[in-house]
């Protein structure tokens, strides 16, 4: 087996391109994922499908209650997720998400021994969520320096986030070329029970553009009348 590495993963479209690419790098790779009060928790089903079907040696979900403190529509039955993310951060923002999974994944790599934790945020095409940028992993890895035993030590887990500046339709290119079954993975903010897509929330529309530029089929099940 190869270097350890802790990589999170929602059972969305970019988080399962990243298992993939980071099992071709040749990390032994332990998946991460969180019950975390989301509305739509099809996603975690997707994530255990994801994981076996890519190899993780091991997939942990972890279940932490920050949709409890509300703010967003991922986590609040009550607010519309809607159809167009408007101005600004949108409401499917959700507080500190990725703060607190990354923070809960340094724990398990330094648990682990791992080398690396791999995220999949991106800050092309996304909805202008302020922790998915370049400066937010840049400024968690200057924290998993100071905050660990291994960084104390002089070897810091890297925060490792490789699909960063890529586009949707790089992403899901890249996925293709290592058989990624794209039809398994959930990414609607809206999705039934039986994952089947809205295909009109900002995820949609971001996956469908994706497939489009990328000049592959979309294998996205849909509901019923879209």
């Amino acid at each position: 087996m190869g270097p350890r590495a802790v990589v999170l993963l929602s059972g969305g479209l970019d988080s399962a391109t990243l298992l993939a690419i980071v099992r071709a790098q040749g990390y032994d790779c332990y998946a991460l994922s969180f019950d975390y009060g989301q509305v739509h928790k099809v996603e975690l089903r997707a994530a255990a499908c994801v994981a076996e079907a890519l190899g993780a040696s091991e997939h942990r979900v972890m279940e932490i209650p920050i949709g409890a403190l509300g703010g967003s529509a991922l986590t609040d039955a009550a607010l519309p997720v809607p159809d167009d993310g408007g101005g600004g951060i949108p409401v499917t923002y959700v507080p500190a998400r990725n703060t607190v999974f990354l923070s809960l994944a340094l724990a398990w790599a330094e648990v682990l021994g791992a080398e690396a934790i791999f995220i999949g945020v991106n800050a092309v095409d996304y909805s202008g969520y302020p922790d998915c940028r370049p400066e937010f992993v840049a400024a968690f890895q200057a924290l998993a320096g100071l905050a660990t035993k291994q960084g104390v030590e002089g070897s810091p887990v890297t925060i490792q986030a490789p699909l960063v500046n890529l586009t949707k339709a790089q992403i899901i290119t890249r996925g293709a070329e290592l058989d990624v079954d794209y039809a398994s993975t959930v990414s609607c903010y809206r999705a039934d029970e039986a994952g089947r897509a809205c295909g009109r929330c900002d995820a949609c529309r971001f996956r469908q553009q994706g497939f489009e530029q990328a000049a592959l089929a979309d294998p996205t099940r849909y509901q019923a009348g879209v």
